[in-house]
């Protein structure tokens, strides 16, 4: 199967799923569709950040809400190394005897809250990384080259779909505040992104993940889309200062 595909078959998981709630297509869709896609029992997806406090977004059962709130709260398990090093971290049974050693509290608390299995994929634009996509089952699981290739695509797109929503004041997306908007749209501002991030690297002088905070700040002040943001900065019709409030460049002329 074909990346374009497969992507496209994700995409329609997922608007299947949205239409069941009869809502926009959110992250909550994204995780739905996975569990029923994949050899898993249930999926949670936290907003994650160097710089700001990370929290969980969503979870499809208790489980997954549990695993969640345990790995933010501890600062260790799949979820945060995935974050961290910006790679899937891939965990088929909880009880191996490295997985205990490498997650000395987090692995027990785990088991204990019924998960056996996890699996953690980084959400991800170039150097950007808004969150992490959690799985989990409830049995020893092992995911095959395409079931891997299917959680990789649903945490792409569960990746564009948080980047364009609005953000109310904790950081969570507020889907009611969407128009409504094609997947196609979604990913033809995957690179614009990325690229607004690294313009704005220069002109603050700090690293991708503060300049993409102050590119998602701003946003939010002014009740605006990040991809619209993002937009602006890369036609340099908006420029940021270390010093000042961002300007739109036609207030200086």
């Amino acid at each position: 199967m074909t990346s374009d595909s497969r992507s496209a078959r994700i995409q329609m998981l997922v608007a299947e799923e949205a239409a069941r709630r009869g809502a926009r297509v959110g992250v909550v869709d994204v995780c739905t569709a996975a569990v029923a896609a994949l050899p898993v029992g249930g999926a949670g997806l936290s907003a994650m950040s160097r710089t700001a406090p990370s929290h969980p977004l969503c979870g499809t059962d208790s489980i997954s809400e549990q695993l969640e709130e345990l790995q933010l709260t501890l600062g260790e398990g799949p979820c945060v190394d995935a974050f961290r090093h910006g790679s899937a971290v891939l965990i088929p049974d909880l009880l191996a005897s490295e997985i205990q050693d490498r997650w000395v509290v987090f692995a027990d608390a785990a088991l204990e809250a019924g998960a056996r299995a996890v699996f953690a994929l980084p959400l991800q634009i170039g150097a950007i990384s808004p969150g992490v996509l959690d799985l989990y089952a409830d049995v020893p699981t092992v995911l095959d080259a395409g079931e891997l290739a299917d959680a990789l695509a649903f945490a792409d797109l569960a990746t564009l779909l948080l980047l364009d929503a609005r953000i109310d004041e904790t950081n969570a997306p507020v889907d009611g505040a969407r128009e409504d908007r094609g997947f196609e749209d979604l990913g033809g501002y995957r690179a614009e992104i990325d690229q607004a991030a690294g313009i704005l690297t220069v002109q603050l002088g700090v690293g991708i993940d503060e300049a993409f905070v102050r590119m998602r700040a701003h946003a939010y002040l002014r009740g605006r889309r990040l991809t619209e943001v993002a937009a602006d900065v890369v036609a340099h019709r908006l420029r940021f200062s270390p010093d000042a409030e961002p300007r739109r460049t036609d207030e200086e002329t």
